[in-house]
């Protein structure tokens, strides 16, 4: 046990197996309460957008959800693997390429995340092994799904008055989104598959290269966004943020100056359910708009229009979506 070199025993093939086999079962249980709260029939998915930092199979896991959720077999799949807690943003940010250039269409996005690859027992305390000590402390097993869907303005009106009848009301408008890489931050976080599972390593530093770079990625967000408008006062937006940790959200916090609600859909999901990867923005983006809808406040985004959903993770790199809410009534 000196040495920690029971850290390294191999182990991957089982943990391997467990993953491919709970990783769709876990996503086809969001998946299928996501359809059931959009009210329309399977046959009208269109595409599939599956996440799993995990799992790697051929084929892949989206190949069993299709048939754990009994969807068309033409549906048009996308299987991204290894991205990590950044892949909540980036499976939005695909949907809505796919939902724009193909009309008529429904993106099923499902992110399934089960990390048993990343659990070790334990080793050695030294401190070349507290990012695996870190790590069990915080992430856990989690997975989230979302419809995704286009409306022509065009033929807005029409379109308004079907979804009405079909109970096909969205909580949310991806307005657009921005991918970045921070500016000397690689080796802050990531991660090696390995035969012993997922070596990851977090930095120590990590909350203070995302808080000190995040509002220069916001700039470049909404100033494309809102034809370079300016947010003089960052509690304007809801916030929908990745909950990684509590360091992370507190510098947040400090950096733009929010108040302390405008952190608490992710607060909670980070105490609820920890770090889920990339599923967990999702979570909080549930929280965020059927909460608002329990609160009787006047929009999805806790009564404001404008907000962001943020995702980082391994390079560092920072997801950020900008989001509109809608009315609640």
């Amino acid at each position: 046990m000196n040495d920690g070199g029971e850290k390294m025993i191999p182990s991957l093939d089982i943990a391997m197996d467990m993953e491919i086999m709970e990783v769709p079962k876990l996503g086809a249980k969001a998946a299928t309460k996501a359809i059931d709260e959009w009210g329309q029939p399977k046959s009208r998915i269109t595409h599939l957008v599956f996440l799993s930092t995990l799992g790697t199979v051929m084929p892949g896991v989206d190949y069993q959800l299709i048939k754990l959720l009994g969807l068309n077999p033409s549906v048009k799949r996308f299987m991204l693997y290894h991205l990590g807690c950044y892949g909540g943003g980036t499976v939005l940010r695909l949907a809505k390429d796919l939902a724009e250039n193909n009309p008529g269409s429904h993106v099923l996005v499902v992110c399934s995340e089960i990390i048993a690859s990343g659990f070790h027992g334990p080793a050695s305390l030294q401190y070349a092994h507290l990012d695996i000590l870190t790590g069990h402390a915080i992430f856990s097993d989690g997975a989230g799904a979302v419809i995704v869907g286009c409306v022509d303005p065009s033929d807005i009106n029409t379109v308004v008055e079907l979804d009405i009848k079909r109970n096909e009301l969205p909580l949310f408008e991806i307005h657009s989104a921005y991918q970045t890489i921070l500016p000397n931050s690689e080796g802050e976080v990531g991660g090696r598959l390995r035969e012993a599972g997922l070596i990851y390593y977090l930095s120590k530093g990590l909350s203070d290269v995302v808080s000190s770079n995040i509002d220069e990625c916001l700039v470049e967000a909404l100033g494309a966004a809102t034809n370079n408008d300016t947010f003089e006062d960052w509690n304007s937006l809801f916030w929908v943020v990745h909950p990684a940790g509590r360091p992370i959200l507190d510098k947040i916090d400090t950096k733009l100056g929010l108040t302390e609600e405008k952190m608490r859909a992710s607060r909670h999901v980070l105490r609820e359910y920890g770090n889920m990867w990339s599923s967990s923005v999702l979570f909080v983006l549930d929280e965020m708009g059927k909460g608002s809808i329990a609160q009787q406040k006047a929009t999805t985004g806790e009564g404001l229009e404008w907000g962001v959903l943020l995702g980082f993770g391994p390079g560092v790199t920072v997801e950020t979506i900008v989001l509109r809410s809608v009315p609640t009534a």
